[in-house]
């Protein structure tokens, strides 16, 4: 049912915490599922220097919030707000159909976490928070 990879960071999540004065938090949730996923980022010159996050929920949900600190770690803002749903599936080497909104949310959360950092120094931005996957049954697309 998951891959092995899944499993990994399930049982061994990276980046577990909270990073106190965090240079942008996000926050987001499933009304439906009741994952709530919390983002922190430590961001120096346009780097994401350090992140860190809290999630409430499924294996998934831990896994795919793992994965998804992994992988925007070290990069710049920019980069990391490229940061996709599909990639963390593909990093994670698949989710069932009935878990890809737990992806969803983690790379909701990531662009949360960006845009506050936007709004506390000042910085426009159209960050889009909402949920664009079409994905079958995924409950996210009533906002």
């Amino acid at each position: 049912m998951y891959s092995e990879k899944v499993m990994d960071h399930f049982s061994a999540p990276r980046n577990v915490g909270e990073i106190e004065n965090a240079d942008g938090v996000g926050e987001v949730g499933n009304a439906v599922c009741g994952d709530i996923m919390k983002i922190f980022l430590k961001i120096e010159n346009g780097v994401i220097v350090d992140v860190k996050f809290k999630t409430f929920g499924c294996g998934a949900a831990i896994a795919t919030s793992s994965m998804a600190t992994e992988m925007i770690k070290g990069k710049k803002i920019e980069e990391a707000l490229e940061l996709t749903n599909k990639a963390v599936v593909e990093a994670l080497d698949g989710l069932p159909p009935a878990k890809i909104h737990c992806s969803v949310l983690a790379e909701e959360a990531v662009k949360s976490a960006i845009a506050d950092y936007y709004d506390k120094n000042g910085i426009e931005h159209n960050i889009n928070i909402g949920c664009d996957c079409n994905c079958e049954g995924c409950h996210k697309h009533d906002h």
